[in-house]
């Protein structure tokens, strides 16, 4: 087993949250549960899962066996999930989080958020499949509404902490006049091309964690890149550079580049080597002007916008508030 520490953030809750972990999204079945097995063995104790990811219940056995074999305790292992919007009315809220434990093999999950600032109807098919008249869409209203379950969860010791993900400064905005409790996460797209300064700066002068997810990009969704006269993030001239100079990847430039920042990333992969490599980006220690250089290559693109989220007529630049798209 490494040696590696990976530093934690501590939540407005007083938990520690490992500033890097596992991403499961687009993880298939058949390799995930290998693939968290593994990381848990080389040093991981930060796994991400959702349940319209489709694969928890293969994660579930993984970090089982995990926790029965002596690779890792539960209680070092921060274990985060999100509430599908389909599950967004109050009498759904519930037990969607008792179903995802049940997958998960887990009293409590340490973190769920709710997935997207959407509502959709119960029972509807998942993004892509989706019509029209799935989509009940944002409002505050709706979100309040949401919320005051997901609080519920909390006090019940279903969660220990909860949070939010895709979420824009206006939206976390009016969630913040309702809610009882400020969320302990906002889970968002960054990466050095897509840096968004302004949400993390909001969300750090409330107390709320900034992660980010495709903290490597989207290498299988370039095309808007693309447009905007940059193919993909790690064949940034700056980042292979710089991977040069420091003897390691582009992939552990940028994750070494949101460590020395202290954002939470979750990379995902099934690959070993990866994994590993991944990990080891902690130890790459970038200096000050080499994190400004990353700094400055902020494009404002953003790759995972949501399509599937607009209500008929709404725009992408309605929905984001013309941020990055």
């Amino acid at each position: 087993m490494t040696s590696l520490q990976v530093e934690n953030v501590q939540l407005n809750t007083g938990a520690k949250m490992p500033l890097l972990g596992l991403g499961t999204w687009l993880s298939e079945k058949g390799k995930v549960g290998e693939a968290v097995q593994e990381a848990l063995k080389i040093g991981y104790r930060h796994i991400d899962c959702a349940h319209i990811y489709g694969n928890e219940d293969e994660i579930g056995e993984a970090l089982a066996a995990s926790f029965t074999g002596d690779v890792a305790k539960r209680c070092d292992v921060f274990v985060t999930s999100k509430l599908w919007s389909t599950d967004f009315a109050p009498g759904d809220v519930e037990p969607a989080c008792r179903l995802t434990l049940k997958n998960l093999q887990l009293n409590y999950v340490d973190l769920y958020l709710l997935h997207w600032p959407v509502r959709c109807r119960h029972g509807c098919p998942p993004p892509g499949q989706l019509a029209d008249d799935d989509i009940i869409g944002y409002s505050p209203e709706l979100i309040a509404e949401t919320w005051k379950e997901m609080e519920k969860l909390q006090a019940a010791g279903l969660v220990k902490a909860i949070g939010v993900s895709n979420f824009t400064i206006q939206q976390l905005t009016a969630l913040l006049e309702t809610a009882d409790t400020v969320p302990a996460v906002n889970q968002v797209e960054s990466h050095p091309h897509f840096q968004q300064n302004a949400l993390k700066e909001f969300c750090s002068s409330k107390g709320i964690v900034f992660e980010a997810y495709s903290p490597l990009g989207a290498p299988s969704r370039p095309p808007r890149a693309k447009k905007e006269g940059s193919a993909v993030l790690l064949e940034d001239e700056v980042l292979t550079s710089l991977s040069e100079k420091y003897g390691c990847s582009p992939a552990q430039v940028s994750l070494a580049w949101a460590y020395s920042k202290k954002i939470v990333t979750i990379p995902k992969t099934v690959t070993p080597a990866r994994l590993k490599q991944n990990l080891e980006s902690v130890t790459v220690k970038l200096d000050d002007e080499d994190i400004k250089k990353i700094d400055g290559i902020d494009k404002d693109i953003r790759l995972l916008y949501g399509g599937w989220a607009h209500k008929k007529g709404q725009t992408a630049h309605d929905f984001w508030g013309g941020s990055g798209v």
